[in-house]
């Protein structure tokens, strides 16, 4: 693999001074590590440095074991995840040029890193490179080109599904392109993608199946693991209930503090064959067990009502599918096998992710349950069978991007199958089956994908047709936020009006998502433009408000 990939170097070795960012598109296990790993080579043999961005503080573990078993002795880590003074002392050592090359997230693009040559952004299209939570606010993507323009530095970025924006970008011949277009095993010789199945769920409830499972993701699932073969099953869901209602009135449990509706998670057992800190969850149905209600976006925990607090009803309702829930029916389906799950419950810091991590690629565990965490990075070759067990949560979320994102995650999650050798079969459950995104991702097609994907931003005059600028205020009071918005949005409409700005549209007021954070109320307004700032740099922006450029989410 090594010798088939180094011809993509010196195309970056001899770009113009002009375009000095490549975007490395490759389906999955075509090798694009092996890429960054050589041309990181060459920078350093060049007498330059290097930074390795990884979309999650989860994949550092592995990604800085591949560098530093070829690197030995010269490659850093940054990451949240350090203690303070460790981080110091690594700090330190990359600031004397004890380090070669510097590994982690997005935060790492800041390192003390002189001489740098390249940046490699690994999964470029992952939003988690977007920092939206503090300011200040800022794309790793971005910001890694500012500094290759500042320091001479080449940009690489690396996608089996790029960002549609970064395509379009490379389409135009802002920035370069190379191709990997075949998996390959690590003899060089080539392999086949993952068989991929799609399961119409709705036929399936036709047949009286109500379970979870399909009957094709069933049957696959005993054969693979009557075969002594791994399986990886993938839900965009924590939890074992998404949902707790009321039946009564109909009222969902909400947090206090933000309004976002609570998931329900039942309490761990022991961990059944696996190490310290890989936990799983009891199968037994949920009422009447241990367990509380959680808010995925604040953070806050309560137990579960025994009556609905609006109308007083006992007629409380679990709905909806979470990670632990598939864990429990893999339990029930299979008793004899070690389920294992990853996710942020059952792994809460970058030890317990390197620990999953680990119990699965050696074998101590038949089935890894996990989220997001199971479709980057993950490469271990005895995963022959990948089960997506609800392909359609995210697909109608009010969020522009919801079918890019779709397409991303199930193209990620399947190409986990089949990378020992052995053809790999992934079968995605769904009940949108004639969906684009689900159908370009069954056929592994960016190609197509990206066709549909561009008909639907060029209609709607969104990225990369135009930029997006999200302006939000929070205030005490749901009434003052809701007038403060609007006051402001016909302020900037006036703007508009005043200097013909036709190509400029401002969309809102409108709630933020959650409307409310602890006791102050959320609103904002989305501007759509060729370019945001000129309408923004015309009006003084009052002290209350904040603005985020490509914001990562709008709804």
């Amino acid at each position: 693999v090594a010798v088939v990939r180094k011809r993509h170097v010196p195309e970056l070795d001899g770009a113009p001074d002009a375009q000095r960012t490549w975007l490395l598109h490759g389906v999955t296990g075509s090798g694009k590590t092996e890429v960054y790993l050589q041309a990181v080579a060459h920078c350093i043999a060049s007498g330059r440095r290097a930074i390795v961005l990884v979309p999650e503080q989860s994949l550092t573990p592995q990604t800085v074991e591949r560098f530093a078993s070829r690197f030995p002795g010269r490659v850093g880590v940054l990451q949240s995840g350090l203690t303070a003074s460790r981080r110091a002392a690594e700090w330190r050592r990359i600031a004397r040029g004890e380090r070669d090359v510097v590994v982690g997230p997005r935060s790492a693009l800041f390192a003390p890193v002189d001489r740098l040559g390249l940046i490699v952004i690994d999964e470029e299209h992952e939003w988690t490179y977007k920092q939206e939570e503090l300011p200040p606010l800022y794309h790793a993507r971005d910001a890694a080109e500012r500094l290759a323009a500042l320091t001479g530095a080449f940009v690489l970025l690396g996608s089996a599904t790029p960002d549609v924006v970064t395509w379009r970008r490379s389409e135009r011949g802002e920035i370069g392109r190379l191709e990997l277009p075949d998996r390959l095993e690590p003899s060089g010789a080539t392999s086949e993608l993952a068989q991929v199945s799609v399961v119409d769920m709705r036929e399936e409830l036709r047949a009286g199946n109500r379970g979870i499972f399909s009957r094709p993701l069933r049957e696959a699932l005993l054969e693979t693991l009557a075969a002594g073969r791994q399986a990886v099953l993938f839900l965009n869901r924590r939890g074992s209930a998404t949902v707790v209602s009321c039946r009564s009135c109909g009222q969902a449990m909400r947090c206090v503090r933000c309004t976002t509706p609570l998931t329900f998670h039942s309490s761990p057992r022991p961990p059944k064959g696996g190490e310290g800190g890989v936990s799983s969850s009891s199968l037994s149905p949920f009422r009447g067990q241990g367990g509380r209600l959680l808010c995925h976006n604040c953070g806050h925990s309560r137990q579960p009502p025994a009556r609905c607090p609006a109308c007083g009803s006992p007629r409380i309702r679990y709905l909806g599918l979470g990670a632990e829930r598939v864990e429990d029916e893999v339990a029930a389906l299979a008793p004899n096998a070690r389920v294992l799950r990853w996710d942020s419950d059952a792994a809460a810091d970058a030890a317990a992710h390197e620990r999953v991590l680990r119990t699965f690629a050696s074998g101590e565990a038949d089935v890894l349950v996990g989220t997001q965490m199971v479709a980057k990075g993950l490469d271990v070759p005895t995963v022959d069978l990948v089960g997506v067990v609800l392909a359609d949560v995210g697909l109608n979320l009010p969020d522009f991007r919801a079918g890019e994102r779709t397409f991303q995650l199930l193209t990620q999650v399947m190409g986990r199958a089949g990378r020992g050798g052995s053809p790999g079969r992934a079968i995605v459950q769904t009940y949108a089956p004639e969906h684009y995104a689900v159908q370009a991702a069954a056929a592994q097609d960016y190609a197509a994908f990206y066709r549909r994907e561009m008909e639907w931003r060029r209609a709607l005059g969104n990225p990369p047709v135009s930029k997006l600028a999200r302006l939000y205020v929070a205030l005490p009071g749901r009434q003052a936020a809701a007038d403060e918005a609007a006051r402001f949005a016909a302020q900037l409409r006036e703007v508009r009006r005043a200097w013909d700005m036709r190509d400029a549209e401002i969309v809102g007021p409108a709630p933020s998502w959650p409307p409310r954070s602890g006791k102050r109320w959320q609103w904002q307004l989305v501007v759509r433009a060729p370019e945001p700032r000129e309408l923004l740099d015309k009006i003084p922006l009052p002290a209350a408000w904040r603005v985020d450029v490509d914001p990562a989410r709008v709804s």
